[in-house]
C-alpha cells in the first residue's frame, strides 16, 4: 500500500476558509487542531477587528506557539522534579 493511501485526508474550515489537510493523525485529531486554530483566530479577531487576515494568522501562530512552548517547558520541569 502506498504511503499516501494511509494518510488522513480531511477538509476543515478555519476562519471561514476551507483547507484540505493531509497527515498521519486521525480525522478527530485534525478536526480538533482545526477547531482550536479557528477559535483562536476568532478570539483574536474580536480583540483586533481591523487586523487583516494574514496578520491575524501570524498573531494566531505566535500565540499558539507561545502556548506550546509554555506547556513543553512545564512538562520538562515536571519530569525534572520526578527524577
Amino acid at each position: 500500500m502506498a504511503d499516501d493511501q494511509r494518510k488522513t485526508k480531511k477538509t476543515v474550515t478555519i476562519y471561514g476558509q476551507q483547507y484540505k489537510v493531509v497527515g498521519d493523525e486521525s480525522e478527530e485529531h485534525v478536526e480538533e487542531v482545526a477547531r482550536l486554530v479557528d477559535e483562536k483566530m476568532n478570539e483574536l479577531h474580536k480583540l483586533n477587528p481591523y487586523m487583516d487576515t494574514t496578520k491575524l494568522a501570524v498573531l494566531t501562530a505566535v500565540n499558539m506557539g507561545h502556548e506550546y512552548v509554555s506547556l513543553k517547558n512545564l512538562s520538562y520541569e515536571q519530569k525534572e522534579e520526578e527524577e
